[in-house]
């Protein structure tokens, strides 16, 4: 950020646009919106808050899903980078946090290794607003000492995280981008220890309007996934805190 806060020309925001209601949009996330020139948003932003950019702005999307690409990271990157060296103010919108599997830590090093002034304004990720929006904490002095965010599958779309670490109890652990690989997922921590019966919970669009949630257990995750047909985008919860859902969600 400048010191006098304004949006510089020739400079990249990459910011954090929440779990998907426009409220819950930070008050500086959408003033730079508002000052944007170009705007390159994700899949995963709602049209309510990329309709916040000015008429005058070009906005681009970028989204990525499972499968589906639209410009490779790479090419995010050069398109960036090619917007704010013609002198515009390059907004980078981003689900969830930039810096939370939003590749946000990617996109700064190639700014900053072309001498591009970057400000990262954060977001709520979309554990806090799962979480918020069905009305269970992620911690709790009784049941949850800690809380662990992973990823569900790496680059080459495999799964490689530590099973022991991960099956602790008292731990609360959050899974992105996961739907693909329940199966490994359900498999490894029960091998690891983490008992079949401990409360899980996929959250679809979680703070959207059509948000859906659907309690289950470890063992019982991939029967679940099928039974309600569950797709991405999805966060997937394991630990007791699932158990304190309340039974009629929370307004």
């Amino acid at each position: 950020m400048s010191a006098d806060g304004e949006f510089r020309p020739g400079s990249v925001a990459l910011v954090g646009a929440g779990p998907g209601n426009p409220e819950l949009l930070t008050l500086r996330a959408y003033r730079l919106i508002q000052q944007a020139d170009v705007v390159l948003y994700d899949n995963l932003v709602s049209p309510e808050i990329v309709g916040f950019a000015p008429p005058s702005a070009e906005c681009i999307y970028v989204g990525k899903s499972a499968g589906n690409h639209t410009l490779p990271q790479e090419e995010i990157c050069q398109l960036l980078t090619a917007k704010a060296k013609s002198g515009l103010r390059v907004l980078r919108l981003k689900g969830g946090d930039p810096f939370v599997f939003g590749r946000g830590g990617e996109e700064m090093e190639a700014l900053l290794a072309n001498d591009i002034a970057v400000e990262i304004v954060p977001g709520i990720t979309a554990a806090l607003g799962s979480a918020a929006s069905f009305g269970f904490p992620l911690t709790h002095r009784d049941h949850a000492q800690s809380c662990v965010f992973v990823t569900g599958h790496l680059k080459d779309h495999s799964i490689d995280l530590n099973w022991q670490a991960l099956a602790q109890s008292n731990q609360t652990i959050v899974v992105y981008m996961g739907v693909t690989g329940l199966d490994i997922i359900a498999r490894e921590l029960q091998a690891a220890g983490l008992p079949g019966e401990t409360p899980a919970a996929l959250i679809h669009k979680a703070t959207w309007p059509d948000q859906a949630l659907y309690p289950t257990t470890l063992g019982q995750l991939v029967q679940t996934a099928e039974a309600h047909a569950v797709l991405p985008p999805t966060l997937l919860v394991i630990g007791a805190v699932v158990g304190l859902i309340p039974p009629v969600k929370m307004t």
